[in-house]
């Protein structure tokens, strides 16, 4: 590839993965939006469904999202009565969030989500895995390499 075509923007890995992001994330609004969920919602939930009863730290360092994103999407949640927050009386500064019956019951509600998404893709189950599999070893590369951000758990 000549050098001028590397600053073409089909040429660009960051705008590919940018654009499929987006656009993934647009193939789950109709379907969160029958649970009543946005999609930074969706992920809240998900941590919570694998692991209840989480600090607000501990939710934010899983999803690399700061408290300033993550306390309006968990004051949200709370108000449509799928959490509640509490602080902790050892240490005021930490607020636990906890699942109420009704965001314990929506999972059940969510268990086709995944489904949903992977016929929306409509792309063969191996390469959505080889994907993944891509897309993990690219985040456990940047987040090890030196001046890299803090990346989420694996």
């Amino acid at each position: 590839m000549a050098n001028e075509d590397l600053l073409k923007l089909d040429s660009q890995l960051c705008f590919r993965l940018y654009a499929a992001s987006r656009a993934l994330i647009r193939s789950y609004q109709p379907i969160l939006s029958e649970l009543e969920l946005t999609y930074p919602q969706y992920l809240v939930m998900l941590v919570l469904w694998e692991k209840d009863d989480l600090t607000v730290k501990q939710i934010g360092e899983r999803l690399a999202l700061d408290s300033g994103t993550l306390t309006p999407l968990l004051k949200r949640l709370e108000q449509s009565g799928y959490v509640i927050r509490q602080r902790r009386a050892e240490n005021e500064r930490e607020v636990r969030i906890l699942l109420t019956s009704s965001g314990r019951s929506i999972k059940e509600q969510a268990k086709d989500v995944p489904y949903q998404i992977m016929t929306t893709l409509d792309l063969p189950a191996h390469d959505l895995i080889q994907l993944k599999e891509l897309l993990d070893k690219l985040l456990k590369n940047q987040c090890s390499a030196p001046f890299s951000n803090d990346c989420s758990p694996e």
